[in-house]
């Protein structure tokens, strides 16, 4: 739905006061981009069980890549499990008001987009 470029642009946005973040796109193994940028750890969000089994069998399949570079998890807020990114695309897509579930950014970024559509 949306370029990489305009999704890695909202992510320096995000983050732009904390020079630890950076944004890598990438294809291919995450390990390998891992040993590319000398990253130790992958941080992975999780909302339900089924989450933690999948990123886990995952976990264990880079560990197996690579022994030097660990997997954390992070569970999020109660009011955030049900919230996915799929769910956010299609009530954009349809008209809906997601702005409750996108970072200020990425909200302007959307307005903008729609005050443009009308323009033309």
């Amino acid at each position: 739905m949306f370029s990489e470029e305009v999704r890695k642009g909202w992510i320096k946005e995000i983050y732009k006061d904390n020079p630890k973040v950076d944004v890598v796109v990438y294809d291919g193994l995450t390990v390998k981009c891992c040993q590319g940028v000398h990253a130790n750890f992958i941080l992975r969000g999780i909302r339900y069980v089924n989450d933690f089994e999948y990123e886990k069998a995952i976990a264990d399949m880079n560990r197996s890549l690579d022994s030097h570079i660990e997997s954390v998890f992070l569970t999020c807020l109660p009011q955030y499990t049900s919230v996915a990114s799929t769910l956010v695309r299609d009530v954009i897509r349809n008209g809906g008001d997601a702005t409750q579930f996108l970072p200020e950014p990425v909200v302007r970024s959307l307005q903008k987009a729609k005050a443009n559509e009308y323009l033309v």
